[in-house]
């Protein structure tokens, strides 16, 4: 039987400030199934951000499992979790996070220089999956020749080109006006269809999260509804 993408079970994050404890995610039990498109939503400092963290792996929880890929994280060396993290999260951020006076083939390629794949092969790469997101025209360009939208989805051909379980993309619209949001949603919804990543998205914007097959609302650093559509 095949494990899940990601399975968090009664995971908590609490957080030291000035000799205080600040929880920031309290016992939350959630399983991103393969395949899956998911919308995390919720008010700041719900949660949202620290639960993505998390999943992703960029940050261990205080309390609770993570499992990765049926891995549990906890007995992971650091150099074990980037790893395992290069093989099965995508992360695309609202920022965009391209290094900026490299090419759009060369920012994409870049997770494939921890797979140890020699440049040929990762620039190969590279370019199908621009061409893959739209942009096979694009590969010479730096990101300040490029509008907001097309940034966006060079950092979703770069998340996506390692080929992971599950992409975990933390308020990807957030910078882009509302027709260019939409056309990044529709390619999100797009790959996730015909790749079978899982997608889990995070948002504040109830019309984001509505189109998402499952909404799990946060408040407060806990899950306080879980629907499918």
């Amino acid at each position: 039987m095949t494990a899940p993408a990601v399975e968090a079970e009664r995971m908590s994050r609490t957080y030291r400030l000035e000799g205080l404890s600040v929880p920031a995610l309290r016992e939350v039990s959630v399983t991103v199934e393969r395949g899956e498109y998911a919308a995390v939503v919720g008010p700041s400092g719900s949660g949202k951000s620290t639960l993505m963290h998390l999943l992703g792996g960029l940050d261990r929880p205080t309390e609770g499992r993570l499992r990765l890929d049926g891995r549990d994280v906890a007995g992971l060396s650091p150099a074990e979790l980037a790893r395992l993290r290069n093989e099965v999260i995508g992360f695309v951020f609202q920022a965009f996070h391209l290094l900026p006076r490299t090419t759009a083939v060369e920012n994409v390629a870049l997770p494939l220089v921890y797979r140890g794949l020699g440049a040929r092969r990762r620039r190969a790469a590279a370019a199908e999956m621009l061409d893959r997101v739209g942009l096979g025209h694009r590969l010479t360009h730096r990101p300040n020749q490029m509008s907001g939208g097309e940034q966006q989805r060079v950092a979703i051909a770069r998340a996506l080109v390692t080929g992971p379980s599950v992409l975990l993309a933390d308020e990807p619209t957030g910078n882009l006006d509302s027709a260019t949001g939409d056309a990044v949603l529709r390619l999100l919804e797009e790959l996730n269809a015909e790749s079978g990543v899982a997608v889990v998205l995070v948002t504040h914007d109830r019309d984001v999260a509505a189109r998402a097959r499952r909404q799990i609302a946060m408040r407060d650093g806990r899950i306080v509804s879980d629907e499918r559509a």
